[in-house]
């Protein structure tokens, strides 16, 4: 099962989506707080329909919490600044897909600790970024594609 993992997600409907999108195929929600917003906000729930409870979420006080639970498993950072672009890694089954808060991305100190894992999508020069729940979709359909989409079997 691949993970998604938001780190400090900021704006209330784009987990929404995100729990939808991860209830749909299967993968598992990760949260580090802090959140922008209360789980049970009624803009979640809404973008998030009624899948809340399809979803396994799991959160978590801080990164560090985070990374202590999941020594073992390789973690992608998604971010504008990496030099690979995510269609040309090799996903495996327990990978995770991490993700920055809306307004400022992955901090430093989480890049420098992921460098060799780092992954974006192309986008035009001068663009700033995707919508997270649109790079979330984009990114994770592309490793359940390699996985043969483990959801339909």
């Amino acid at each position: 099962m691949i993970h998604i993992v938001l780190y400090e997600p900021e704006i209330p409907p784009n987990t929404g989506n995100i729990i939808r999108l991860c209830a749909n195929v299967g993968a598992q929600l990760h949260l580090i707080e802090p959140l922008g917003f209360n789980l049970d906000e009624k803009k979640l729930r809404r973008a998030g329909l009624d899948y809340h409870e399809l979803t396994n979420v799991t959160s978590y006080k801080n990164f560090q919490d985070f990374l202590s639970q999941h020594q073992n498993k390789r973690i992608w950072a998604c971010t504008t600044k990496a030099k690979s672009y995510y269609h040309k890694v090799t996903f495996n089954k327990d990978d995770m897909l991490l993700l920055g808060p809306e307004s400022r991305g992955l901090p430093q100190d989480v890049l420098d600790l992921l460098q060799k894992t780092q992954i974006k999508l192309p986008m035009r020069e001068g663009s700033r970024s995707l919508n997270l729940s649109n790079a979330t979709a984009i990114m994770l359909y592309e490793a359940l594609r390699q996985l043969d989409f483990p959801m339909q079997q």
